[in-house]
Order: C-alpha cells, then sequence, then structure tokens
C-alpha cells in the first residue's frame, strides 16, 4: 500500500499529466463518453474478475488503451506500449500516471485476451449506440445494409486439403481447390472467396454493418463465414436484432435484388429500397416502392455506409485482419465500428476532426 506521501505524488503526477492535454482537445471529449459507457459496464466487469489471486491490469485500461489502438492506427500492441511509455496524452487517456511503470507487451496481450470477447466488444458497441439515441442522433426508421469482406490473416499457401493429400511444396498454381475440400491450417474459420468476378480470391470473412441513415451511424455489426449468400442471411439476421419493421425502410446495393430477400423484407412489412438489378432480368422490388421520392433520397445516402467500411479498414486496420478464429474477428470488427461511432459522433458534434463525413 502506498503511504500518504507516495498516494499525495501521484494525485500530483496524474493532475501533471493532465495538465498537459490541452483543454481544447478533443481527446477530452472521447474520454468523457468512453468514461460514460464503462461506468455503465462495471458490473458487468465484476462478474469477469476474481477477488483471489493475482492481480491483473483493470479492464477500463486495457479497453481504453484498445480504443486508441484503433483509433490512431497503431499497428501492434508492442508499438502501443511504446507510445504508452512516452506519449503524455494515451497516458492520460488510459489513466496512467506520469511515474506509472507501462506494461510489458505480452502482458498487456495475454490480459487483454482474457477479458476481450465478442461479448465485451458488442456491449461496447451496443453503448456507442445507446449514446447517439440519447443524443437524438439515430434514425428509428430509414436504415441501409452492406456487407465487405475481411481479409484473414492466413497466406495461400496454408489453404490445404482436409484430407491432407497435398503435398508440401506450397505451389497451388492449376490446381482446383474450394471451402468444400480444403481449409486453412493458419485460421480454419477462414473461407476463400472473391469480391467479384475477375478478383483474387482470398480467406476472407464476411462483415455485414446496418446503418441508420440520418447521420450515417453503425447500428448493428454482423461477421460470419464467407459464403455466396453471406451478405444477404447477415443484412436480415441485422434487421432482425434491431427488430425493424413496419414503417421502415431498407437501402442497399444491387446486389441485394434478389426474389428470396426482397420477399423476406417485405415479410417483415419493410419497404426495400434496394437499387433496381435490372441487367438481363426482372428486378424483384415493385415498382410501387421504387418510383417514390423516399427510394430516391435512400439510393443517395445508403452509399455513405462505405464510409464506415472505410474508415474501419484504413483507419481501424480492418484491412488485413490480425486475429485468428471467428469469435475473436467477430469481437475486434465489432470493437472497430464502436471505435467509429464514437469518431463519427465526434463529427456530428463538430469535436473531433477531420471525421467521416
Amino acid at each position: 500500500m502506498r503511504s500518504p506521501d507516495q498516494q499525495q505524488l501521484g494525485m500530483f503526477s496524474y493532475v501533471s499529466v493532465e495538465a498537459r492535454v490541452p483543454a481544447d482537445h478533443p481527446i477530452r471529449r472521447l474520454r468523457e463518453l468512453v468514461d460514460t459507457i464503462l461506468k455503465d459496464m462495471d458490473g458487468f466487469f465484476e462478474t469477469r474478475y476474481s477477488r483471489e489471486g493475482r492481480p491483473s491490469i483493470p479492464p477500463e485500461r486495457l479497453l481504453r488503451a484498445s480504443l486508441l489502438q484503433v483509433v490512431y492506427s497503431v499497428r501492434s500492441e508492442r508499438l502501443l506500449m511504446e507510445q504508452l511509455d512516452y506519449n503524455l496524452l494515451f497516458r492520460w487517456f488510459v489513466g496512467l500516471n506520469i511515474d506509472d511503470r507501462v506494461w510489458d507487451h505480452s502482458t498487456f496481450s495475454f490480459n487483454r485476451d482474457r477479458l476481450f470477447d465478442d461479448e465485451v466488444a458488442q456491449r461496447f458497441f451496443d453503448s456507442t449506440v445507446l449514446q447517439a439515441q440519447l443524443r437524438g442522433l439515430v434514425s428509428d426508421e430509414h436504415f441501409s445494409v452492406d456487407g465487405t469482406l475481411l481479409e484473414a490473416w492466413a497466406s495461400h499457401k496454408s489453404f490445404r486439403r482436409k484430407d491432407g493429400g497435398d503435398e508440401d511444396s506450397g505451389d497451388f498454381h492449376g490446381e482446383k481447390r474450394s471451402n468444400e475440400t480444403h481449409e486453412s491450417t493458419t485460421d480454419p474459420d477462414a473461407r476463400l472467396m472473391r469480391k467479384g468476378k475477375g478478383k483474387e480470391a482470398k480467406l476472407s470473412y464476411q462483415a455485414n454493418t446496418l446503418m441508420e441513415n440520418r447521420n450515417g451511424l453503425i447500428v448493428g455489426v454482423d461477421v460470419r463465414h464467407a459464403t455466396g449468400t453471406s451478405e444477404r442471411d447477415g443484412a436480415l439476421d441485422l434487421i432482425d436484432q434491431m427488430l425493424l419493421g413496419e414503417g421502415c425502410t431498407l437501402g442497399a446495393d444491387k446486389g441485394y435484388d434478389t426474389e428470396e430477400f426482397i420477399a423476406a423484407v417485405l415479410e417483415r412489412k419493410i419497404k426495400p429500397h434496394i437499387a433496381q438489378n435490372s441487367k438481363g432480368r426482372r428486378s424483384a422490388v415493385p415498382g410501387s416502392v421504387a418510383s417514390t421520392t423516399g427510394y430516391a433520397i435512400s439510393q443517395v445516402i445508403r452509399k455513405r455506409i462505405e464510409q464506415g467500411f472505410g474508415w474501419t479498414k484504413d483507419i481501424g486496420g480492418l484491412r488485413k485482419l490480425t486475429r485468428v478464429g471467428l469469435q475473436k474477428v467477430q469481437a475486434w470488427t465489432a470493437w472497430s465500428f464502436a471505435a467509429y461511432n464514437l469518431i463519427r459522433i465526434g463529427g456530428i458534434e463538430d469535436w473531433w476532426q477531420p471525421s467521416p463525413t
């Protein structure tokens, strides 16, 4: 236990760190928002930690540091600990005094792996949506959906026959491979998929997001195995999770213009503001819907969903995944979109610049 003099010195050190952060710096507003969310999660964290055994890193500090890693595009835990060692802005945000030792990167990773899973990430993401709702920033009627492939942390050479019949040459050219007969030895949950005709097939996961149309905030995230129908399947699961129904509209690109998907949307009494795909076929979107003014507006606004994918890939590090396994990828993807929502709120309220607009 610290002596009174040590406690006073520690308080002075923290004040000194805080004094170094400009009063108008946007990270102050970001921390206020994050602190509100973490306070609401205190009871949940209590169930995750035992009172016995060796003390671990406080969960609030783990999550604040992980948030900085996404927001400031820090590539690895080793670099994150390096930043915490000398960057007073990072120290203050996480809650470290100027004289506190920074954790070893392996200790940080071990402790975060114990705490951080898809449930924690999803709760934090849901809390960002709740904060946006409390601020009146979220529409409860008009939404858009889209999907993207996330490149897995696995190479083509790891994609081998499930029966172990291929040679260890690493030369797969001219060999017919499929997800039914092959799997990655590095990440068995990844699937070989291509974004479109003529595109290179890569080991990937399917990520889907649901966006509200008022301010372009992401209100739902879904990650699953990549298949030919995973985009549409994920979209239906998202609208069911958000309890969308009568009076709601759903915008999407031409890839969602199929009879099965449109029928499923109409069955839920949602207006399908789906881009019509009439090339060589008949669109499944009813003409009575496509001729409305609301449909035309949705077609313009729905494209903003790409900003979330762009930010999380370019800034948040999702362009090439650093997690292996479906559950870990689900957790990190939800966490990245939670960070996106926080920065997006900052842009809307004009205290974080630049931000997705």
